[in-house]
């Protein structure tokens, strides 16, 4: 066997491998939030990054093995971005032959008008997304609005509520719209960037970059996602603990008054406490 086959045979090993960890991170998150239901019709949000991408191939892939029947439906919002090309993603959509609609509406030239020269265009620009997208899905009888955000996406935003916002906040899996009328599923939620990064260089993804956020070098979400690389780097699984600490919340250990009544705590003089329990056990 030639030294190219078994770099290709090895590549192909690796693939497999990191396709399947992808969908089972992905089925494991979907599964855990009740994601997808039947008779779903769900819309995959593509921006032309790499996360969209990967989440639209995992859901395809998930669609012809999942125990419920659901549609998928591509979108993707054209902001008239300058020398956007216009051309990849129908290219690419037709190929799949999933069903896919391009909504065009000038939010750029919006987002310019408003931030001054310099300063964070994600906020507005989000928002203006957010909008045009949720208006589409009602007008279409959507059910669930898929959005590509990844585990690392989730942690980022943790710290930054932490650090700018003094919050305990990051992105739910799922959450229901402040209008209640759009459910939103973040089906990569299990998933590593890294995995993701990997899977779009193996498929080679028609990447788009975004001449709006994608400009802004300094932006304190980028500091965020230095951070949590040198983490990773030098404490290997100490994202995937971070992460799980999401998932384990204790009320009580904390200090949101909101959240637990600490102002009506009482003593309870009979109750057994915890050592007692241990030495009945023996």
């Amino acid at each position: 066997m030639s030294e190219v086959s078994d770099l290709n045979q090895k590549t192909r090993y690796q693939f497999n491998k990191l396709q399947k960890r992808l969908r089972h991170s992905v089925g494991d998150a979907i599964a855990d939030f009740n994601m997808i239901e039947n008779g779903d019709k769900i819309m995959v949000c593509l921006s032309g990054g790499k996360d969209s991408y990967t989440m639209l191939d995992v859901l395809l892939n998930l669609q012809k093995t999942a125990p419920v029947d659901f549609d998928l439906i591509a979108v993707n919002l054209d902001q008239k971005q300058p020398n956007f090309p216009e051309h990849v993603l129908p290219q690419y959509l037709e190929t799949l032959g999933v069903p896919y609609h391009i909504i065009e509406k000038d939010t750029y030239s919006v987002v310019k008008r408003v931030i001054p020269e310099g300063q964070t265009t994600c906020g507005l620009c989000s928002r203006l997304r957010r909008g045009t997208l949720y208006g589409y899905a009602e007008a279409n009888n959507v059910t669930k609005i898929a959005l590509g955000h990844h585990r690392d996406d989730i942690l980022e935003t943790f710290f930054l509520n932490i650090f700018y916002g003094g919050k305990l906040k990051a992105m739910p899996p799922k959450l229901l719209s402040d209008d209640k009328k759009n459910i939103i599923i973040r089906p990569l939620a299990y998933t590593r960037e890294k995995d993701i990064e990997r899977f779009a260089a193996f498929k080679n993804f028609p990447i788009i970059p975004c001449n709006l956020c994608g400009s802004q070098q300094n932006l304190q979400r980028q500091a965020m996602k230095d951070m949590l690389k040198v983490w990773d780097k030098q404490f290997p699984g100490r994202l995937e603990t971070i992460f799980t600490s999401l998932q384990n919340v204790a009320p009580s250990q904390l200090a949101d008054r909101n959240l637990f009544d600490f102002v009506n705590l009482l003593r309870e003089p009979n109750a057994v406490a915890d050592t007692d329990l241990d030495l009945l056990a023996l």
